[in-house]
């Protein structure tokens, strides 16, 4: 790095210092987008640790899924909501991007998904894509891949109907709301693969029974395995 290099990113870091995404205090030198005390206090699951889980049980009877896991249990109002939004909504995929590197080395070290072929990011829409301008699962999708040692099939799949909102569509409605909703587009690409399909947050798991369902339909012959970053108690039935 230049001198002048340096000097710039001490002026950037004077002025607009580098915070916590989940408690917004100053990162030190050697943090990147959480500080110690948020990682050492994160609401973590374990559960890609756990062959069976809460999150595997969801889909359990609906989807033949190999493995299952969220990394952190939804807060809601806390600061791990705001992390969430600001890379869902408000264009901060870096955080995106770490978050899956931290969630990609825990399942690595699990054990449990070593043998994945392929990272597939939920699809969004492609009108939705344009008018937020990336797709945040495309990132947690690229952490986690760079930690396991694969690839990310960016392209395998789509959303061919520009659906609502899950989260704001109401519970009963969201199976309905997604089916249908998405087709692949490289089945040759997917044939004999174990699959790891990753997404934001899991509520009702109905966007990603649906996907899996699309994907089986047409490649019979792989195998899938699910990683959220979040997922609600409530939701997964646990209690607290």
């Amino acid at each position: 790095m230049s001198i002048l290099s340096n000097l710039f990113a001490d002026v950037r870091a004077l002025f607009f210092p580098a915070v916590c995404a989940v408690c917004g205090e100053p990162l030190t030198e050697s943090e990147t987008t959480l500080c110690t005390l948020c990682r050492i206090t994160a609401p973590l699951t374990g559960y890609e640790a756990e062959a069976y889980n809460p999150v595997l049980a969801k889909f359990e009877g609906l989807i033949p899924v190999e493995h299952a896991s969220a990394m952190l249990f939804f807060q809601q109002g806390s600061g791990w909501q705001k992390l969430i939004h600001h890379f869902k909504y408000h264009n901060r995929w870096r955080i995106a991007y770490e978050m899956g590197r931290w969630y990609g080395t825990r399942l690595k070290q699990s054990g449990l998904y070593e043998d994945i072929d392929w990272v597939i990011p939920m699809p969004l829409h492609p009108l939705k894509q344009y008018r937020r301008g990336y797709n945040q699962a495309t990132y947690l999708a690229e952490g986690i891949a760079r930690e396991l040692g694969v690839r990310v099939a960016r392209r395998a799949v789509k959303r061919s109907r520009n659906t609502s909102s899950q989260a704001r569509t109401p519970h009963r409605e969201r199976a309905a709301n997604v089916e249908g909703a998405f087709a692949v587009r490289r089945p040759e690409q997917l044939r004999g693969c174990h699959l790891l399909l990753v997404d934001d947050v899991l509520t009702t798991g109905s966007t990603i029974t649906s996907l899996v369902e699309a994907i089986l339909a047409v490649v019979p012959d792989c195998r899938v395995s699910v990683a959220a970053l979040a997922a609600s108690r409530k939701e997964l039935g646990v209690e607290r």
